[in-house]
């Protein structure tokens, strides 16, 4: 065979075992992936923080209350969302609790109730098996669960250990280490 050609096939065969690598590792291990707008402030920036998703986690496996995720957008399969878990399976939520605690003589359904957009958000709503209740942590510029209910788990990419701020500098900057690298805490706290 032709040295030339031989080179050729050998080069081509590496890149071909480069990318399905890339692949695998992007399918089933890893992603790091940009997020944009302001849902998910303080915890990521509105744009150019890049965050590290854990296919560990995909389907909701493993991820509890307070973990960050990212998720196929249930209104829109062509886009990602980044949200946390405020919610999960079998918990009475309240649908928009930035509109304030609702009196005592409201409710609480002891079924499940349907989500419904002309009701006020002073409703509660169980989450269904199998979903999750996810909101931004920025309730007033998040579009979430109080607007397309409980995301099912089929559609959790993964979890977000962590993220790069690119907006910071290459070294140090405010958060004092690698391109404003910091890990995404589990903000939920229990109460005994």
């Amino acid at each position: 065979m032709n040295p030339t050609i031989q080179a050729w096939v050998k080069t081509s065969s590496y890149a071909l075992r480069a990318v399905c690598f890339v692949h695998i590792v992007h399918t089933y291990i890893y992603e790091f992936t940009e997020t944009r707008g302001e849902s998910m402030l303080p915890t990521l920036a509105a744009s150019n923080d890049y965050v590290h998703a854990f296919k560990k986690y995909k389907d909701g496996k493993g991820c509890k209350m307070g973990d960050c995720i990212v998720a196929i957008k249930p209104s829109d399969p062509d886009h990602r969302v980044c949200k946390r878990i405020t919610g999960m399976p079998g918990d009475v939520i309240l649908v928009d609790p930035s509109a304030g605690v609702p009196d005592a003589g409201s409710y609480l359904p002891s079924e499940v109730e349907e989500f419904d957009e002309d009701e006020s958000f002073q409703t509660y709503v169980k989450v269904p098996r199998g979903h999750v209740w996810v909101t931004g942590d920025n309730l007033s510029h998040s579009l979430d669960s109080r607007t397309y209910n409980s995301l099912p788990m089929g559609l959790i990419r993964g979890k977000i250990l962590a993220a790069n701020d690119f907006n910071e500098p290459f070294w140090g900057g405010r958060k004092g280490n690698f391109w404003g690298f910091r890990k995404i805490q589990n903000t939920y706290v229990e109460e005994d």
